[in-house]
């Protein structure tokens, strides 16, 4: 293998698909990317045989090749380079990579990428096409709600179902539940059920830029694998097994109290009651009282913590039901109010004992459930 390439763009490549390197596996090719020339280009990968990402670059190929090297030796040498181009060259017979570039010359140990898990070739076509802004959007509403804990594996997910040219994700951690819903362009052949690792679809946010491109999404039969493919970016995930929780029956179908407030004035007074109630137990209490004729509806949101102190952030809103002091968990307020792009938000309850609904005022595609917490004495 001999190939020229831009450092600007081997750095890009290479900190795109560095994510899903394995950092401890029993497996020592793990650790390493594999490069490799491909059509015209060169092709970097690397996977944890859960997640695996391949970006394809631009560079002049002079004999073709492959091999792999190890991540983060080679990810921190590109970093260091100032000089614009790259020449690389491959000893086949020891398995070391010569890198040059300016006054730099490197030799770098690696191994036979005979040795490299093969990453999946599905057909272009065979997928569903989702436009790379609705779809970032979807995982930033929803992702975030995901459990990380591994004693429930399933909760760790993302549900994926597509009906139609219906879209929907959530997920849930048996504290709160994000939806969020869009349509497709074009309507699916069949129906589609997959439950996709919340951090690989948080990888694919970061990696999948901007702009009007469409995210591919194939689901090889079989297989129990999802690929996400771009026009320079694959990414293909492990689902994960098992039945997800039938969340349609988490969230509340009636509600006794609606209050109406601004986005930014709850997410602000939220920030202010986590910096007391994270100390304790990210307790806020969410006091509604209705207005009157004379004096408009109001919300006063409060933490308070034992060692520093207190704080009460009160907030004129549009109440429509009862009055009702309620506690959710402040942290995961701050964390749904960060995703909410509508200038207001509405909250729903009823009791105090009973989840609340969230819903950004105007946009009927998003709904998030908080579960309440104990208001002690």
């Amino acid at each position: 293998m001999k190939v020229s390439v831009l450092q600007e763009n081997l750095a890009q490549g290479l900190n795109i698909v560095s994510r899903a390197v394995s950092p401890r596996s029993t497996l020592p090719v793990l650790s390493n990317v594999l490069v490799a020339t491909d059509e015209g280009r060169l092709r970097l990968s690397a996977t944890n045989l859960e997640l695996g990402i391949t970006c394809w670059i631009g560079a002049k190929i002079e004999q073709e090749g492959s091999t792999t090297v190890p991540a983060r030796t080679f990810t921190e040498l590109i970093g260091t380079l100032s000089d614009q181009q790259v020449e690389m060259s491959l000893s086949v017979r020891t398995q070391t990579l010569n890198i040059q570039s300016g006054t730099s010359n490197t030799d770098l140990k690696c191994i036979d990428s005979q040795e490299f898990p093969p990453m999946p070739s599905p057909e272009a076509g065979d997928g569903i096409k989702i436009k790379v802004n609705d779809l970032k959007e979807m995982i930033r509403q929803v992702a975030f709600a995901a459990s990380s804990d591994e004693a429930r594996p399933i909760l760790t997910g993302v549900l994926v179902t597509i009906d139609g040219d219906h879209l929907t994700m959530a997920a849930a951690d048996g504290f709160r539940l994000s939806v969020r819903k869009t349509e497709l362009a074009s309507a699916s052949a069949r129906p589609i059920v997959a439950v996709v690792p919340a951090r690989a679809l948080s990888e694919l946010a970061r990696i999948s830029g901007d702009g009007d491109q469409d995210v591919e999404m194939i689901l090889p039969p079989g297989r129990g694998q999802v690929v996400f493919q771009m026009k320079d970016i694959q990414l293909v995930s492990q689902l994960i097994e098992g039945t997800f929780p039938d969340y349609e029956q988490i969230i509340p179908k009636t509600r006794e109290t609606r209050s109406v407030l601004a986005t930014s004035s709850y997410l602000k007074a939220c920030k202010q009651a986590e910096i007391f109630a994270r100390e304790g137990s990210h307790i806020a209490r969410i006091n509604i009282t209705p207005g009157g004729e004379l004096k408009p509806g109001s919300i006063v949101i409060s933490g308070q913590s034992e060692e520093t102190g207190s704080n009460q952030t009160e907030i004129d809103a549009s109440i429509d039901g009862n009055p009702l002091l309620i506690a959710f968990n402040v942290r995961f307020l701050r964390e749904v109010l960060e995703v909410i792009n509508t200038p207001e938000v509405a909250l729903e309850t009823s009791i105090d004992t009973a989840p609340g609904v969230i819903r950004p005022v105007g946009d009927e595609k998003f709904l998030h459930v908080i579960m309440p917490m104990h208001l002690g004495s």
